[in-house]
This record gives structure tokens, sequence and C-alpha cells, in this order.
């Protein structure tokens, strides 16, 4: 499992501000079923959020894995739970590698178009995104169907004008597509935005010499 994998979950999963343009449904807590790609394979993840903590978790080959975060974006952990191996490993990152990661993410202006349609239930417009460090555009889709909490919405897209449906998620120089298949109001089962005893500690270099190894 390379180290690829987890910039794409954290480029999901790092904090943002809330969105709220006239929504219709305002969201508190629960958790957003998503599909997008990482390493190149069809990915399904669940992502919980209520208004102080995010969790994104989602399955690759033997191994569970979630990404939490709080709503500062001044803490975030990689958790990876391989049971047939009785691994259980929580990368916490520092300040220091999450502003880096930070500052890696585009900075992004948006041009509102005139297409509509419906994603997965969501009544959706165009909004045309680019990134000022690249002039590279981006097509997202938004929606004033709903609004959510702080954690649930990537930074970049802060300026949007609704929720994003459809849209590109950065990290670490990398790109994948992401939909919002679902939303329920819901919370989380006990112990979703912490790391659990169990868990070794470990830094983000001991992650990535653990995914250059195989895992």
């Amino acid at each position: 499992m390379k180290i690829k994998l987890f910039t794409v979950a954290m480029g999901l999963a790092l904090t943002a501000t809330a969105i709220n343009a006239n929504a219709q449904k305002a969201y508190t807590e629960g958790v957003a079923t998503i599909s997008t790609s990482m390493m190149g394979q069809a990915t399904e993840a669940k992502s919980y959020f209520r208004p102080d903590s995010a969790a994104l978790a989602f399955t690759a080959g033997p191994a569970s894995i979630k990404v939490i975060s709080d709503a500062k974006a001044t803490f975030m952990a990689i958790l990876v739970d391989v049971s047939i191996a009785s691994i259980k490993k929580a990368a916490v990152l520092s300040p220091a590698e999450i502003e880096e990661a930070k500052a890696k993410m585009p900075v992004l202006t948006f041009a509102p178009g005139t297409e509509t349609k419906v994603i997965n239930g969501f009544n959706c417009k165009k909004v045309v995104a680019t990134d000022t460090k690249t002039s590279k555009t981006y097509d997202i889709w938004i929606t004033n169907d709903i609004s959510l909490p702080t954690t649930a919405i990537a930074k970049y897209y802060q300026g949007a004008g609704g929720v994003p449906i459809q849209y590109t998620s950065f990290q670490d120089g990398q790109s994948s597509e992401v939909t919002i298949k679902s939303i329920v109001e819901q919370k989380a089962p006990a112990g979703t935005f912490g790391i659990p005893g169990d868990f070794e500690r470990i830094t983000m270099d001991d992650l990535k010499a653990m995914s250059g190894g195989g895992m």
C-alpha cells in the first residue's frame, strides 16, 4: 500500500469553512457516502461529521483506514487497522506536517455557470473553479439544497457558493474525482472521532516506511 493512498485520503479529510447559501436543509451531524478513486481503484468512503470533528473511513485491500481531524485543522491522524496482520497504527501528523499539507492545496476562484443537473437527488449547478497557482480549471457541481458544518467541506471550496456534490479533491499534488452519493443525519458510532487505546501512535515517517515496505 503506497503512501499516495494516504495523501489522497488526507485531501478528502482536511477541514474547511462552512457553506450556508440559503440552504433548505441544515445538517449538524451525520455521514456522507462518497465515491472516488484511490491509486486507480474505485473506492466508496464514509465521511462522518459533526461541528467539532470529522472522520473519513474506507477500506483498501485488507486494511481499514480512517482519517480523523478537528474543525480547526490543528489535529489530524491516519488510523490503519489490518486485522489479519495484527496491525493497529495511528499516524499523528505534527503541526508542521499539517501546515505543509495545507500549503500545497490549490487557491481557487469561482465562476458560476448556467448549467444545472440533478446528482443523486441534489439539485446542482455548475461552477468553474480556477487554480490561481497553476491556471488549471475544474468543473464542479454545487447544491444549495443543504448546508453542512465546517468539518464536512474542503477548505479550498469555501467560496464556491454552495455545497460541492461532484468535484475534484486535491492533496500533495494529487487529485481525484469525488461524488457525494448520499447524506444521512445521524450520530456517529462511539469512538468514531478518536484514537482507540489499542492503537500504537506513530509518526507519518513511520507510516511512510511501513507503506514502502508493502503493507
